[in-house]
């Protein structure tokens, strides 16, 4: 269900009152950081990407019609923003933010399993990749990565799963 606070400043945005944009904005930023160095080469492609995600989401205010949450709307636009910006720049997916939850305190285990875990994201097609991340590092759920990726909820619990089993496979190897 959409939060009403993010519905709110939306309907305000549109109705063009000053300031609520930029405070919608301030409330998603945080993860829209979080998830865009994964998506593109550099950090300065991963600046870029968001001035392009923020810049086509106030163009596209009064297109949103509120079927999804607002932060699932922000996660669309960035996705294609980063897809576009890769087609352009010939550019893989970059590898994963360093804020990856760890396990282990010792930080030579960790470095080593953060590599371990690196190389075998690299080997998965990027559809899959795409709905790890938003799964399992951004906690979005099945519904929401569905509305996100424009497909159908079975087919992300689907890939969801064989990119799992995919990883399994590779860390038993």
């Amino acid at each position: 269900m959409p939060d009403p606070t993010d519905i709110d400043l939306l309907r305000q945005a549109k109705a063009g009152k000053q300031g609520a944009f930029h405070r919608l904005i301030d409330r998603h930023a945080p993860a829209l950081l979080r998830l865009a160095p994964s998506l593109v080469p550099t950090l300065q492609d991963a600046e870029d990407l968001l001035q392009e995600t923020f810049t086509a989401a106030f163009r596209s205010l009064n297109t949103f019609q509120e079927r999804s949450s607002v932060k699932t709307w922000l996660y669309a636009i960035l996705f294609r923003q980063a897809a576009t910006l890769r087609r352009k720049i010939g550019a893989p997916l970059k590898p994963l933010p360093d804020e990856l939850p760890s396990l282990s305190p010792n930080p030579n285990a960790r470095t080593d399993a953060r590599l371990d875990l690196q190389q075998a994201l690299d080997k998965l097609p990027q559809d899959f990749r795409a709905i790890l991340i938003l799964r399992e590092l951004e906690g979005l759920s099945y519904t929401e990565i569905a509305a996100l990726l424009d497909l159908p909820q079975g087919t992300v619990e689907s890939r969801l799963n064989r990119a799992r089993q995919a990883l399994k496979n590779a860390f038993r190897a």
